[in-house]
């Protein structure tokens, strides 16, 4: 609510010191669609967390091994040998939620990954769209996929296609 009504009045002032502002938006959704750069990066992603998830499901499958092998023999078992096979299940368990982390959590795997494969590619979108911007004289042009959506905007603003030609 607050960047709506940041953006209302940052667009009253300026059209007031401006008769004429040019306003351009475009649509990055759907320049993700059309650009195989990102469907490129989808598809690398997608190899890296099935072997995330292989590795993840490979240690899951020998805990729950151990832990059946365990819950068979826990009545035949000494104390101590008891102590030290629920310690060692631990550990694993352990283990398996540090790797989880590592590779999904918020400064894991997953996210640099994504943020060293994306980062090209919205570098060639972001130069293209200054292009677009500086040659058809635009004041703005906003992201309406983003944070800061329109509720309307006129179909002329729209230069989603020719930020596509210029990425081609």
């Amino acid at each position: 609510m607050k960047k709506i009504l940041f953006l209302t009045a940052f667009f009253l002032c300026a059209a007031s010191m401006q008769a004429q502002l040019k306003i351009g938006y475009i649509d990055s959704d759907f320049i993700r669609k059309q650009l195989p750069d990102f469907q490129d990066v989808d598809k690398r992603m997608d190899t890296y967390v099935k072997e995330w998830n292989d590795e993840i499901a490979k240690m899951e499958k020998n805990w729950k091994e151990k832990y059946d092998d365990y819950d068979k023999r826990k009545l035949l078992l000494s104390d101590q040998k008891r102590v030290e096979l629920e310690a060692e299940l631990q550990a694993l368990e352990k283990k398996m939620i540090d790797l989880r982390q590592s590779k999904y959590g918020p400064s894991g795997d997953f996210q640099k990954k994504q943020e060293e494969l994306l980062k090209p590619v919205l570098d060639k979108v972001n130069k293209a769209v200054k292009k677009v911007a500086e040659e058809n004289n635009f004041d703005f042009i906003f992201d309406r996929s983003g944070d800061i959506l329109f509720i309307y905007a006129k179909e002329q603003y729209d230069v989603t296609n020719l930020v596509l030609e210029k990425l081609k």
